[in-house]
């Protein structure tokens, strides 16, 4: 039964990401209006800001609900989407690090991955309190490039 209802939840979410997709598709907001990339889309923008000519958007995605497996400390996702400032074009090509200082100074360095229409990792936000993100990055020119913000949970 447990395993049924599991499936169920998986399969209602699996669609509801593309309804909410196409919500945000709808808000004029929406920096990646028409390039696609459904995961980017999903999460909640938390910083935005442009770096010698890279706009970097934030976003972190709540994994609770989600089926994950035994053991996994991680409970959010991140996703940085970069873009040239003046075209708006997306940047797809290359590498990143991210740094997540916890409101007890605990540590978490993890690799940004290439994903469909982001770069992302799965961090620990497991406390309430204030984080520290601090992101490097070099996209195709090769030129390292930071950011920092702080994010919030209660």
């Amino acid at each position: 039964m447990k395993k049924t209802a599991a499936l169920i939840a998986v399969l209602m979410m699996t669609m509801a990401v593309p309804l909410a997709v196409k919500a945000a598709e709808h808000d004029h907001g929406s920096m990646h209006e028409g390039h696609g990339g459904q995961m980017a889309q999903a999460g909640k923008v938390v910083h935005r800001q442009v770096v010698d000519g890279v706009k970097v958007t934030f976003r972190i995605m709540d994994m609770k609900g989600m089926e994950m497996p035994k053991g996994i400390k991680e409970t959010h996702h991140l996703m940085a989407e970069f873009a040239d400032a003046k075209s708006g074009k997306p940047i797809t090509e290359g590498e990143g690090k991210v740094k997540v200082v916890g409101p007890d100074k605990s540590e978490q360095t993890k690799d940004l991955m290439g994903m469909e229409g982001h770069f992302g990792a799965d961090i620990a936000l497991s406390k309430p309190g204030k984080y520290g993100v601090m992101c490097k990055f070099k996209v195709k020119d090769g030129k390292v490039r930071s950011s920092k913000f702080w994010y919030a949970v209660k």
